[in-house]
């Protein structure tokens, strides 16, 4: 389906009714990515929940506009998705860009968010990454031969299969130039520390052992302190793209989250 948000169709991927007594789950994926990033993991979970996945503006099948990139405008897309949509109680899951972009959103403490779960999430403070490394990421997602370099050499710990492989591609080399560009120039460099101290709903951080994006010292470091009610969980072997790496286990510690939480 889509939604307009501000002029913009969001694509969405919802799947199940979901039971009275768990929160719907809506799942916000990486930079790069797609709402086809969480298939794995929503495949995964108990059929209990009612899932819902928007593609980011400039990603999947959603619309690819000149402009307005930054964190806000992507937690805009997503409270307009839960708005439209009348999700009553629900749970924000965010990967890495949609970690932080969940973070925000969860900061404006939206009716009816249950829950937090933050999954490789880029932490609030800006992107600490010396000039040559931020022209890379630049260029990272220009050419299959670049997309799999950047598979091989940041992205993955693990050996993807040829068909998540070749999703990674097609996903990185379908986003919308500026979206693109977004990211390493300007969403990635906003610091939202301040705005992070608010969140106030129980919040779950899932983090790879191996990641070489957003490690295991930046989280306890970055994002920890600000959010002194989370906890985290550390997936073995597991590279940055935990969704497609280890999806069953990223699916269970989710589960475990929300019935700990509804009790």
């Amino acid at each position: 389906m889509k939604i307009d948000s501000n002029g913009v169709d969001i694509h969405v991927k919802e799947l199940g009714f979901g039971h009275a007594d768990k929160p719907a789950l809506v799942f916000l994926h990486y930079w790069g990515g797609s709402s086809r990033t969480w298939d794995e993991v929503i495949a995964a979970l108990p059929n209990v929940y009612r899932t819902i996945a928007p593609d980011h503006r400039g990603w999947g099948e959603s619309d690819k506009p000149a402009a307005h990139y930054a964190l806000a405008d992507l937690a805009d897309d997503a409270q307009c998705v839960i708005d439209r949509l009348a999700l009553r109680r629900f749970v924000l899951i965010g990967h890495s860009m949609g970690g932080k972009v969940a973070q925000l959103l969860a900061a404006r403490r939206p009716q009816g968010l249950a829950g937090l779960v933050l999954v490789a999430p880029s932490p609030p403070v800006p992107l600490r990454l010396p000039p040559d490394a931020l022209a890379a990421m630049e260029s990272a997602y220009v050419s299959q031969a670049s997309v799999e370099a950047t598979i091989d050499g940041m992205l993955s710990a693990k050996r993807l299969s040829r068909a998540h492989r070749q999703q990674v591609i097609e996903d990185s080399l379908r986003g919308g130039p500026e979206a693109k560009a977004a990211w390493p120039r300007h969403a990635s460099q906003e610091d939202i520390s301040r705005e992070v101290a608010s969140i106030d709903v129980p919040t779950t951080v899932i983090a790879g052992e191996l990641d070489r994006v957003d490690s295991v010292a930046t989280l306890r470091d970055e994002l920890l302190p600000r959010i002194p009610h989370a906890q985290m969980h550390v997936l073995p072997g597991t590279g940055h793209l935990s969704p497609l790496e280890s999806p069953d286990q990223v699916a269970a510690l989710i589960h475990a989250f929300i019935s700990d939480i509804t009790g």
